[in-house]
């Protein structure tokens, strides 16, 4: 049995596990690996520290944390590997349970649709658009008939009002030139009439009283 059938319980008749189970177990297995990476990390640089403090005192102690050091740093690089494939692997059942996700909802939407659908006829909603369209139609021509002046009487000459109308103000202006005895221009540029009566001179009135006493002398 493989490491991936051990790690998801695979085995014949068993029952697969789903893909949102798959990715839990890849994320532990991911979460237990960097673990483990960790420690060995640790671990070399602990004998790297011993190999350099007995490299002149002891040196076959020396070469076995050497030794040591190189076991760990295979375990290491196998570790990044491992981890390498198995992100790869949990990226890619992510993608597909996503994916699964999406054509599920779209499965579903389709249904919906389909079954909003069942109960409607192409045909019959062309023949009620047709009559949509005819009913607006008759709207329109009602409207068009109510608003429509012609009815009431009033297809009246826009020019026969405007001849009709100066007739008329030439009329006014006649009567008013009439009343006043002239033309509007002779009216403003005549002066007023005085009312009052001229006064005369002082000098002047008395020489005709003279006059007139010295003509009554004579005619007596």
């Amino acid at each position: 049995m493989s490491l991936f059938s051990k790690m998801f319980g695979g085995g014949k008749g068993a029952k697969p596990p789903t893909t949102a189970e798959a990715i839990q177990k890849l994320r532990e297995t991911e979460e237990m690996l960097i673990k483990k990476q960790e420690f060995l990390e640790k671990k070399i640089q602990d004998e790297l520290k011993t190999a350099k403090q007995n490299g002149t005192k002891n040196k076959r102690v020396a070469l076995g944390a050497l030794k040591r050091k190189k076991r760990y740093e295979k375990q290491l690089q196998q570790i990044d590997g491992t981890l390498s494939t198995i992100e790869m692997q949990r990226e890619a059942l992510e993608s597909a349970n996503t994916n699964t996700n999406v054509l599920q909802t779209m499965g579903e939407a389709a249904k919906a649709l389909k079954s909003a659908h069942q109960d409607m006829d192409v045909d019959k909603v062309h023949d009620m658009m047709d009559d949509i369209a005819d009913q607006q139609d008759v709207a329109r021509e009602i409207s068009e008939a109510i608003s429509n002046p012609v009815a009431f009487g009033q297809d009246v000459d826009e020019d026969d009002l405007m001849a009709e109308l100066e007739e008329l103000e030439q009329e006014a202006l006649d009567e008013r030139l009439l009343e006043t005895g002239g033309t509007s221009a002779d009216a403003a540029e005549l002066p007023d009439v005085p009312t009052a009566t001229p006064a005369v001179p002082a000098k002047k009135k008395a020489q005709e009283d003279d006059d007139m006493a010295e003509l009554a002398a004579w005619a007596s």
